[in-house]
């Protein structure tokens, strides 16, 4: 995974992490996380809060991160019944 350095991106990530997280367990579907992300990273953009670097990492890790079924599998539980899993008909 890649890292930042910059303090502030590391809580940008965060930050968006937990949100996306709260969405997921009031059963919001991924792309209102993906649309969630979208405003948050073009706010981010707009008031010029990061460099343009730690930008550009933060919009692929996060582009990243969504996509991964993984991040939303809690800790102990069955990653066959995580928000992303597939239905067998």
């Amino acid at each position: 995974m890649t890292s930042f350095e910059n303090p502030k991106a590391i809580r940008h990530f965060q930050s968006i992490c937990d949100c996306c997280q709260d969405l997921v367990s009031r059963f919001h579907t991924p792309s209102d996380l993906k649309l969630y992300c979208d405003g948050y990273l073009q706010a981010l953009r707009n008031c010029n809060s990061l460099e343009q670097k730690d930008q550009e990492k933060l919009e692929k890790l996060i582009e990243r991160w969504i996509l991964d079924p993984s991040s939303f599998i809690e800790p102990g539980s069955d990653e066959n019944k995580g928000f992303f899993a597939k239905k067998i008909i």
